[in-house]
């Protein structure tokens, strides 16, 4: 058993071998403990994850969500703190300092900590557009908070104790891979973001509890779920990248910004569209059961089916 303020990192991995080295190297002076939650990854990242004394757990990806849930149900985690982390994420010296120095010092009402995402694009930190801060809890009491189980945007759900925000140094995220590697990954994240907006209208998924979320959590959702899902499709992206670019100062980023803001609002949100218009005719043609099916076979994604659903 360790201290009650020890803390146990859990951090995602595939093929991640660019970025592990500096997440880990920033991670070993603050954690006890870290848990590496690999998708079978065929690059060197296990070994680079070995030579930092991390502890590897191997599991098939289904999403973000399910994977961090998975890890931390299956590592038998007896630290104080659970912190977690992406493998192109790494912490600001001054956060490090911030939480080594009043981490000790905090009562049982707190149950959770928030940090201050900061994003770098090609090198150039991305301030506008509604970009910064970005608000996220990312470490909380073991016991105290769950993984929102969604296939996209899921965040930590605290049920017990306060959340409050540590703001002298920054979480970062600086993912070091081409433009190339960037879009194929978006273009899957692009089909989970169809599927949590169908399954606004569509028996897709189960219905759940979503909990407590943080504050700015909650406006996003809310401006996602109540305001934008319910714009006309394809015009909404058009709004969105209006008020993100021009209204909330996006051009400011310069050029690097002005591709950022381009393809990760624009082009991200205008192919989620697509994608959803795409599967209302097919499964005004199909069925719902039979695009279950279609999801399965050509993106591997396997839905639960929602208990009160019937063919």
């Amino acid at each position: 058993m360790q201290g009650r303020d020890s803390i146990c990192a859990v951090v995602l991995s595939y093929n991640e071998e660019l970025h592990l080295d500096r997440c880990l190297a920033r991670l070993k002076p603050l954690v006890d403990r870290i848990i590496v939650v690999d998708s079978f990854s065929t690059d060197g990242t296990l070994a680079i994850a070995r030579s930092h004394g991390a502890e590897v757990l191997q599991n098939a990806f289904v999403n973000h969500a399910h994977q961090f849930q998975w890890g931390i149900d299956n590592a038998n985690i007896e630290t104080g703190w659970i912190l977690r982390i992406d493998s192109d994420e790494y912490l600001e010296p001054e956060l490090i300092s911030q939480l080594r120095e009043e981490l000790p010092e905090l009562g049982p009402e707190i149950g959770a900590i928030s940090f201050r995402r900061k994003v770098f694009f090609q090198g150039r930190w991305i301030r506008w557009g509604g970009y910064y801060p970005t608000v996220l809890t990312r470490l909380w009491r073991v016991g105290a908070a769950r993984i929102e189980q969604r296939w996209m945007d899921e965040h930590v759900l605290v049920e017990q104790g306060e959340t409050i925000l540590f703001k002298k140094g920054d979480l970062v995220d600086e993912n070091l891979k081409d433009l190339t590697d960037w879009t194929e990954k978006h273009n899957g994240y692009t089909t989970r973001q169809a599927i949590e907006f169908l399954s606004i209208d569509y028996p897709l998924l189960p219905r759940q509890h979503t909990g407590e979320l943080n504050g700015q959590a909650q406006i996003k959702r809310f401006m996602r779920n109540g305001v934008y899902a319910r714009a006309p499709l394809l015009l909404r992206v058009f709004l969105y990248q209006f008020q993100r670019y021009i209204l909330r100062l996006g051009f400011l980023d310069g050029r690097k910004g002005l591709i950022f803001h381009t393809l990760q609002g624009f082009w991200n949100f205008f192919l989620v569209d697509a994608k959803i218009a795409e599967a209302r005719v097919y499964i005004r043609q199909h069925g719902i059961d039979k695009y279950r099916e279609h999801l399965a076979k050509r993106h591997n994604i396997h839905l639960p089916v929602p208990e009160d659903h019937t063919r």
